[in-house]
Parts: C-alpha cells; sequence; structure tokens
C-alpha cells in the first residue's frame, strides 16, 4: 500500500520509525497510521495550534534561563502521537522497575556498609569524591530502603529497534505533568483520532504518586500528611509543582512555610496554627534543603530538616544524596551494579560509554572525538553536549582542549541513531527524532506510569531532544 498524501513526504531513512517500524513500513502496516491518514495537513495544523493556544492560556509553561534573563515559554507540542505496543512495554516496564531496584539497593548500599566499594565494583573516589554523595546521608535508614521514589529513566531506540537507556535521573525528575496534560489535549483536539482505541490511561498519576511516597511515611505515623516543597515561583518546572500538588490533593509549601521544633518534629504554618508533616515531596535541590547542614545562604529550604530525617520523624522524596546514582560516569557502572545486587543481566542495556577519567578510554576518546557524543558530567537538560559528528573543526579541538584539562568531567558515547517518529512540521509530516521518559514510582514496591514523556527533537537532523534546546513533545500511546 502506497502511503498516503499526509506522508507522501515522510522519509525516516535508516532509522527506526515508532509507526512503521523498520525502514521501508508501510502506513498500511499499522492502524494508527490508517487513522491519521485521513487527516488533511491544514486540518492537523489548525488543531494543533489551538492546542499551543490552550497551553498557554492555562499556563503550562517551563523557564529557560540566558543571557538575555528568564523567558517563560510553552513546550512545544506535536498532535502526532507516539504508540507503543504492549509486548515492547512488557520489556519497558520490567525493565525500569529492575532498574530501579537495582538504584535503590545501590543507594543503601553506599549510605551503609558499602560492600560495593569494598568489593571494587565501582571506583571509590569516583563515588565518595562525587558531588552527589552526601556524607551527611550515612547511616540514617530510610523506610523500605527507598532512596529514589520517584524516577524519570531516559529512554532511546537505536536503528535496529532496541531499547536503551541513555540516562538515570534519581534527584527530581521533571516532565510528568506533561505527561497528563498531553493526554488531556488529545482528549480534547482529537477526540475522533482517539475513539475506540484502547489505550492505558495515565490520569491517575496523581493518585499513585501519593500512595506510593505515603508507603514510605514514618512508621510511627498513625495518618500521615505530606507536602509538595517547591523554590517557588521562579523555577522553571513551578508549573509542574502546582500541578503535581493539586492532583496528590495536599499543600504547595515553601521552605518558608515549614519549621521544625525542638523535638526535630515538622510542621507547616497554616492560618489555624502549626499542622504536623511526615512527608516532604521536594523540589528543592540538597544544596538549598537546610541552610543548617548545606549552604548556610539558603532561603529555599527548611532549617533542622535534616535533623527530623535523622530522627526518622519525616520522609523526604526523593532522598538527598540520590544524585549520586544518577552521575553520568556512575551510569557507565549500572550493568556490573545490577548484576552485584540482583543477580540479572540488565532487560535494558545501557549506550555504549567511554569514561574519560580511565586512561584507556580517555585516549579511544580523544582518537575519535568527531565520531562520539561528549557529555559533561555535571550538567543536565542537554548543556555541554558536543555532538561530534556534527561538530565543526573549531568545536572539536575546543573540546579537545577541555577534556583533555578536566577529563574526570566527561564520559563519551558512540552516536545512536535515534528513533524517530512522525512530526507536523512546517513544510508538512516529517521524521524527527524522539526518546521516552517513563516515571517510575517506588514504595513497598515500584509502578511505572504507562508510557511516559516523549520528548522530540523538532530541528530537522537534531538528536537533543531537551525542551531547553528546542524540543517538544508528544502523546504516548501504550496499547492494551
Amino acid at each position: 500500500m502506497a502511503k498516503s498524501d499526509l506522508f507522501a513526504g515522510y522519509d525516516a531513512g535508516e532509522n527506526y520509525c515508532e509507526l512503521f517500524g523498520r525502514a521501508g513500513g508501510e502506513a498500511g502496516a499499522n492502524p494508527l497510521a490508517k487513522r491519521l491518514a485521513k487527516y488533511k495537513l491544514r486540518t492537523l495544523n489548525q488543531r494543533n495550534k489551538s492546542a499551543e493556544r490552550e497551553l498557554h492560556n492555562l499556563g503550562i509553561t517551563f523557564t529557560v534561563y540566558s543571557d538575555a534573563g528568564a523567558i517563560d515559554r510553552i513546550l512545544p507540542f506535536d498532535p502526532l502521537p507516539r504508540q507503543i505496543s504492549s509486548a515492547d512495554w512488557k520489556i519497558l516496564d520490567r525493565g525500569c522497575v529492575q532498574r530501579i531496584a537495582a538504584l535503590n539497593a545501590f543507594l543503601a548500599d553506599l549510605y551503609g556498609k558499602q560492600k560495593i566499594l569494598k568489593d571494587g565494583v565501582i571506583p571509590k573516589d569516583l563515588v565518595l569524591g562525587n558531588k552527589g554523595f552526601r556524607k551527611e546521608m550515612m547511616g540514617i535508614k530510610l523506610a523500605c530502603n527507598t532512596y529514589v521514589h520517584i524516577c524519570g529513566v531516559d529512554i532511546v531506540r537505536d536503528e535496529t529497534g532496541e531499547f536503551r537507556v541513555l540516562e538515570d535521573n534519581c534527584r527530581t525528575p521533571s516532565g510528568v505533568s506533561y505527561v497528563i496534560e498531553n493526554r488531556h489535549l488529545m482528549m480534547r483536539s482529537f477526540p475522533d483520532l482517539m475513539e475506540g482505541v484502547r489505550i492505558m490511561p495515565v490520569s491517575d498519576y496523581g493518585k499513585r504518586l501519593k500512595g506510593k511516597l505515603l508507603e514510605t511515611a514514618p512508621p510511627r505515623a498513625p495518618n500521615p500528611q505530606m507536602v509538595l516543597l517547591t523554590p517557588g515561583v521562579f523555577n522553571a518546572a513551578y508549573f509542574e509543582h502546582v500541578f503535581l500538588a493539586r492532583e496528590m490533593g495536599v499543600s504547595l509549601v515553601e521552605g518558608r512555610d515549614l519549621t521544625v521544633d525542638d523535638q526535630d518534629r515538622v510542621f507547616m504554618k497554616t492560618v489555624n496554627g502549626l499542622e504536623r508533616v511526615h512527608l516532604i515531596y521536594r523540589r528543592v535541590d540538597d544544596d538549598f534543603l537546610d541552610p543548617e547542614v548545606f549552604r548556610k545562604d539558603s532561603l529555599l529550604g527548611v532549617p533542622g530538616v535534616m535533623r527530623a530525617l535523622e530522627a526518622g520523624k519525616v520522609t523526604l522524596a526523593n532522598a538527598v544524596g540520590a544524585g549520586v546514582a544518577d552521575d553520568k560516569a556512575v551510569y557507565a557502572y549500572m550493568p556490573r551494579v545490577i548484576k552485584y545486587y540482583l543477580d540479572e543481566d540488565p532487560i535494558l542495556k545501557n549506550v555504549k560509554t567511554y569514561i574519560c577519567r580511565e586512561k584507556d578510554d580517555l585516549s579511544y576518546v580523544l582518537d575519535h572525538l568527531d565520531e562520539l557524543v561528549v557529555k559533561p558530567v555535571g550538567e543536565s537538560g542537554g548543556y555541554g553536549i558536543v555532538v561530534g559528528p556534527m561538530a565543526t573543526k573549531a568545536e572539536i579541538a575546543a573540546l579537545r582542549r577541555r577534556v583533555k584539562r578536566n577529563p574526570k568531567n566527561y564520559i563519551a558515547q558512540p552516536m545512536v541513531h535515534l528513533s524517530v517518529c512522525p512530526t507536523l512540521a512546517k513544510d508538512g509530516v516529517r521524521a524527527r527524532h524522539v526518546d521516552l521518559r517513563p516515571f517510575v514510582l517506588t514504595g513497598k514496591d515500584s509502578w511505572v506510569l504507562p508510557g511516559g514523556l516523549t520528548r522530540v527533537a523538532l530541528r530537522e537532523g537534531s538528536l537533543i531532544v531537551n525542551s531547553s534546546q528546542g524540543g517538544g513533545s508528544k502523546d504516548t500511546w501504550v496499547m492494551r
């Protein structure tokens, strides 16, 4: 079957296509493609503009920081959904649950007996010298041994169609609000496209999140109360903080709204007096969380909250010090971590990673900079990444100097030809690269939100999907 007019100019090249499969797939092979093929390009554009206006009117924005100041933007929305089969989802679900189990076991060991370091599975200085490692957490016992309550696992699909983990986000992963709002947008803007299609729901995330967090509340709290701690309105993800507090039905607070008494109990200040708090879902970074322990000049945190944690009178989600587990250099050792704690092979493999702090890897990276994707260990949001095959000679030379000067700050990976998805562009439907961020919630056990955030690189040829670098998002349909 020839492709419809809508897909006439669509070419995935040698990339795996999320709609048509491997190169050469046709529109007739997928029921969703058949449905999409009935739309005129003009109709898609009109509905998409309406959806983006709605995002703006609802205040669904994030903040981009630049030399010119802070700019609020909507996350561009693409109306052509990304589809995941039930068979593929089973693999992703199992792989994410396995990975989080290993990450939590690693953190519990790291802040306990440190057996993995004594056994030489991971270099000791790589972990103990990492800025995400918090010695203040040593010996503190956490409910359910859960350090990573909410994790966003960044996953890509290579040209063969195999899923691979690109990164773990164990500190304060963001983006889940877009997963839910994207689904709501599709239901309002494209009810005809969704009619009769059996898609796994995402709207119960708030209920699930609250339930999983409360499983890790201090054990002696008969009716545990929780709050969501935000840095405030100027934070890039403030919309999401408001959204999640509303979805869970809990109070959104800033540091100044909480206080710790001389018995190490946390209270929220209200018009009716002090109310006890047992669990804090925090969106404030470690450094700013408690000025008694970390940055003395922080006005965002709660003085004494680490005392309350140590006394077992409050739970912090995610745990302080969880960030060491999502370090890009530690990531390279995750297959060994999974084997060490679970005695299993990874269900979801890593992308091959070269650690520039290791002599042989550094030598290889310096010899192949024009073939590799080089990432600074301490950055997030796509900042600092150099895609060797797309870089100029001057950019490669500058990168070489930076890596030589501070090799511990860099890792490198071969360029993965990320899968593509049909995406609405100015000149029609075109192939654009995508990744996937499933969100995993962990209390006594783990649950994975069906689908997750599909980010799309809207610029032609770009492999960087981050919103701060010009990326957008799609609704993700996990088929029943």
